[in-house]
C-alpha cells in the first residue's frame, strides 16, 4: 500500500448517525447461515408474496418500448400523477390536483430523507415520534436539524401526546413527522388525533409530514384514514405513500408525496438536484397496480390477518402478554421480564435460530419491546413457534 494514501475522514453528519444496534444480530445470524443453520427471519419487513403478475407484464412491455429508455420527468409521468390522484379520490375521498398536489417519488423512503433538506436549517427542530422508523432522525441529522423525541407510550395507545411536548421546542420546530397506522407499534390513529396536530401545527408554524405507507393493510374491517381528509392538512402538510406493501413492489422504488403545494414544491426542487425520476417502465407498472389497489389491499390484508393470528395465538400459549394489531405486518410485543430487547433478540436467535427485531433499535422508548414482521409463510410461523416452545420449557 502506498505511504502517499490521503486522510479520509468521516463527515460530521455520519459521525451524529447512533451506532448499528442491530449490527451483533446481524453477525450472528450469518454466522449461523454459514454453519448451514435454518434461521426463521421475522426482523426485516419485506413482503414475501409476490409482486401481481399483471403489474410485472406491464413493466416488461414497457421496457420494451426505447421511449421509456431516457431521463424521466423530474416530477413524474402525468399519467401516474392522475393515477395518484384517483385513488385518492377513491379511496379517502380527496380531491387533488395532480399537477400541483402529487409528487411521485423513488419510493417515501427517499422522499422521508429528502424533506428536512427542503424546510430545516442548522439547529432547527424536527420533532420526531420514539419509537419510530430511524430515517426519520438520521434525515433531520442530514439536514443539520436537532431531533426532539416524542414519546409513544403503551399507556396512551403508542399516540402521541401533543401536550407533553415543551414549548421551546415548539418553538423552534420546523417539522413535525407522524405515522399511522404506525411502524414499530402497529398503532392507528383517529381523526381527533390529526385534528389536534394541525392545530398545533398552525400554532406554531411548522410542517407535519405524514407517513402512511401502512394505510392498505389493516384487519377486521378497518379503513385507517388519511391525514388529508381532515379539514386544514392541505394547509400545513403533506402525506407520503409507497406501493411498496400493498402490491408487494419494495424493490421496485416506487411512492409518492400529496399535499400541500408549495411544501411538494421545495421537495421537488431537492429532488431535481439529486435524482432523475423514476423509472417510466415502472412508473406505467405503477399506474396499472393503483387501478387494482382495492382488491390487492383485501387480498393482502386476509393474508396477513391470518398469519397474525397464528403468531400471536402462538405466542400467547406461550405465556407472553402480545395484543393483536389492527393495522400493519408487524406485531409488537413485551419483552418478557428479566431481558432486555437486545438480550432477548441474541437469545432467541442463538438457542433457537429465530430473527427478531429489538425494540432499542427504533429509539430508547422502544426498549422493553421487539417487534416481528408478518411477511412469513404459515408453515415458517409454525416452526418458529415450535422452536420457541422448546425454549420456553427448559
Amino acid at each position: 500500500m502506498s505511504s502517499n494514501n490521503i486522510r479520509i475522514e468521516t463527515a460530521e453528519r455520519l459521525k451524529k448517525l447512533p451506532p448499528y444496534l442491530f449490527a451483533e444480530i446481524d453477525r450472528l445470524k450469518r454466522e449461523l447461515v454459514a454453519q448451514g443453520k435454518d434461521v426463521i427471519d421475522f426482523g426485516v419487513g419485506d413482503p414475501d408474496l409476490p409482486t401481481p403478475t399483471y403489474i410485472v407484464e406491464v413493466l416488461s412491455e414497457a421496457a420494451r418500448d426505447p421511449r421509456n429508455h431516457r431521463y424521466a420527468l423530474d416530477q413524474g409521468m402525468p399519467e401516474l400523477r392522475r393515477a395518484i390522484a384517483a385513488w385518492y379520490k377513491e379511496r379517502f375521498h380527496v380531491e387533488l390536483n395532480p399537477d400541483r398536489e402529487v409528487l411521485p417519488l423513488i419510493g417515501s423512503k427517499e422522499g422521508i430523507g429528502h424533506i428536512p433538506l427542503a424546510l430545516v436549517n442548522p439547529g432547527d427542530i424536527v420533532l420526531v415520534p420514539d419509537p419510530g422508523y430511524p430515517v426519520y432522525k438520521s434525515a433531520a441529522w442530514f439536514a443539520g436539524g436537532d431531533p426532539y423525541l416524542m414519546p409513544l407510550l403503551e399507556e396512551n395507545e403508542y399516540l402521541v401526546d401533543f401536550n407533553s411536548i415543551e414549548e421551546k421546542a415548539l418553538k423552534h420546530a420546523k417539522l413535525m413527522f407522524l405515522n399511522y397506522p404506525n411502524n414499530p407499534t402497529s398503532a392507528c390513529a383517529n381523526r381527533d388525533f390529526f385534528v389536534h396536530a394541525i392545530k398545533l401545527a398552525r400554532g406554531h408554524s411548522f410542517v407535519i409530514c405524514h407517513d402512511a405507507a401502512y394505510t392498505e393493510i389493516a384487519y377486521g374491517g378497518l379503513e385507517p384514514m388519511s391525514f388529508l381528509q381532515v379539514d386544514g392538512a392541505r394547509e400545513v402538510g403533506i402525506e407520503f405513500h409507497s406501493l411498496s406493501k400493498t402490491f408487494n413492489m419494495t424493490g421496485w422504488r416506487i411512492g409518492f408525496a400529496c399535499g400541500n403545494e408549495k411544501v411538494l414544491s421545495l421537495l421537488s426542487q431537492v429532488k431535481a438536484n439529486l435524482d432523475s425520476g423514476i423509472f417510466q417502465a415502472i412508473q406505467w407498472a405503477g399506474v396499472k397496480a393503483l387501478a387494482y389497489a382495492k382488491e390487492e389491499a383485501k387480498k393482502n390484508s386476509k393474508i396477513y390477518e391470518h398469519r397474525r393470528d397464528l403468531l400471536v395465538d402462538g405466542l400467547n400459549a406461550l405465556g407472553w402478554r402480545v395484543s393483536k394489531p389492527k393495522a400493519t405486518f408487524y406485531v409488537w410485543a413485551p419483552v418478557p421480564p428479566g431481558y432486555t430487547s437486545q438480550e432477548l433478540a441474541t437469545r432467541l436467535l442463538k438457542e433457537a435460530n429465530v430473527v427478531v427485531t429489538p425494540g432499542n433499535g427504533f429509539g430508547p422508548n422502544g426498549e422493553g419491546y421487539f417487534r416481528m414482521s408478518l411477511t412469513l409463510r404459515d408453515e415458517r410461523i409454525e416452526e418458529a413457534i415450535a422452536r420457541l416452545k422448546k425454549l420456553h420449557s427448559r
